[in-house]
């Protein structure tokens, strides 16, 4: 179990890392995602390959497997939910700032209560529907505006969209892709998105000048590749519930990084909507965990 926690702390600093890195790239959305699911894919093929002949967690009890067909149809829907979760979550970034798009991106939590209610209702707990109303509580205080026609608005929801997209796609992979290979997944999951994005990206991406390059690689490989296997890894051995309440530590690393390199200070509705929601996620959680015998 320890493993496991530390392999989601650090998909979770790596994750927060993904809005500062993005603002570095001179590029939209479209090319950003394409350029991050290439690098991924390119360096998850070698360490696929070199770990074929690794023996299964003996301790991870694995279901029927699945074919080749099936097994690329499942990556296919989650690729797809992947790529609407980045596209919508750099337009976050670029229009709101990495504050309040990553802070609207820990609205996945909530999501994934609601989501898993519909998939399977007997999973969720009085404690993941108090955690959700607080967490939406934390939201509304820091929506900036009701006018669409904001930047910051705009930007807001656009993160709220990564947020659900995030956790649909992360109640995909634990109930239908938990028992594959997650370095397997991650790297299915890059190519579908790589294939899916690069009509729109190929036209623009011979413009990104050679820094903008080497930030999509840094981007691409370890807070792609590296931070989805992790995360992937995570959900094949503990509730998806457990892994996100880790993952809510994102907005955390990303604004203390984006307040040092950028002087990007958020607002005090941002900084009091963000407490409630990470303490609510955490907080919860460890008060829970004190009770159980």
């Amino acid at each position: 179990m320890k493993r496991n926690i530390l392999s989601i702390h650090l998909a979770a600093f790596l994750f927060g890392m993904t809005g500062i890195l993005s603002t570095l790239i001179d590029a939209d959305s479209d090319v950003i995602t394409f350029g991050r699911a290439m690098f991924a894919a390119v360096v998850l093929s070698p360490i696929l390959w070199f770990l074929r002949d690794q023996p299964n967690d003996p301790n991870h009890r694995v279901a029927k497997p699945l074919s080749e067909t099936q097994l690329w149809i499942r990556c296919l829907g989650s690729g797809l939910i992947l790529a609407i979760h980045w596209v919508t979550f750099f337009v976050s970034v670029k229009t709101a700032g990495v504050a309040l798009a990553t802070l609207g991106f820990s609205s996945f939590a909530a999501f994934i209560t609601i989501i898993e209610a519909l998939v399977t209702p007997n999973r969720v707990t009085r404690t993941d529907w108090i955690r959700t109303v607080i967490v939406t509580a934390g939201l509304m205080l820091m929506t900036p505006s009701l006018d669409l026609a904001d930047a910051n608005t705009f930007g807001f929801l656009m993160g709220l969209a990564s947020g659900f997209s995030f956790a649909a796609m992360a109640v995909f992979n634990s109930h239908w892709l938990a028992n594959v290979n997650p370095i397997r997944v991650a790297r299915n999951q890059n190519v579908i998105v790589m294939l899916l994005m690069a009509a729109w990206a190929l036209p623009a991406i011979s413009a990104l000048s050679p820094l903008s390059w080497f930030w999509l690689a840094l981007l691409g490989i370890f807070c792609t590749g590296l931070s989805h296997s992790l995360f992937v890894f995570s959900l094949a051995r503990m509730r998806v519930n457990v892994a996100g309440l880790v993952i809510a530590l994102e907005p955390v690393y990303a604004i203390v990084a984006a307040w040092l390199l950028f002087h990007e200070t958020p607002s005090l509705r941002t900084i009091a909507g963000g407490l409630i929601i990470v303490s609510a996620i955490i907080g919860i959680n460890y008060a829970k965990n004190r009770q159980t015998p």
